[in-house]
């Protein structure tokens, strides 16, 4: 079964359990690491997860995901907070984002940059409106989201 596949699953059985829980699902990885699968479920609430959010959302995503056995090797199941970094993934993702530090990174260079790091002015049908610094000059680009290969909350030293 596909990695895409696997996400796909996992997904459905975890949006339930995250609205019973009133969390909200932000990412799903899927991922082999040495001699390891590792199945990482990253769950988020307006107020932080704690321990004890993981840990309830872990149990039953565990029960669900041994009723469903979707995946056919041995996985590790981990369960934690986004983090500082958090994806931005979904439209949502990006409009809580608005006003905040950014990292942006791009498919193809865009005004002659593949990554922009900076505030987020504006998440709108024609993309992000990200203002950065070049150099010593404070700078506003607009940059397509089909340009977008990753983007996340960025820490701004």
């Amino acid at each position: 079964m596909s990695k895409d596949r696997v996400i796909d699953i996992v997904e459905q059985l975890a949006l339930p359990i995250c609205e019973e829980q009133g969390l909200e699902l932000v990412d799903i990885e899927y991922k082999k690491e040495g001699a390891n699968w590792y199945l990482r479920v990253f769950i988020d609430k307006p107020t932080g997860v704690d321990i004890d959010d993981c840990s309830q959302f872990s149990e039953q995503m565990s029960a669900r995901l041994d009723e469903v056995d979707p995946i056919p090797t041995s996985y590790f199941l981990e369960v934690s907070s986004p983090g500082a970094e958090r994806p931005l993934k979904k439209a949502d993702d990006f409009d809580r984002a608005v006003g905040q530090y950014v990292h942006v990174s791009l498919y193809q260079p865009h005004d002659g940059r593949k990554v922009f790091e900076g505030t987020l002015i504006r998440h709108g049908e024609d993309g992000l409106e990200i203002q950065y610094m070049d150099k010593t000059s404070l700078r506003t680009v607009v940059v397509p989201m089909e340009q977008v290969a990753q983007a996340r909350l960025a820490i701004q030293f």
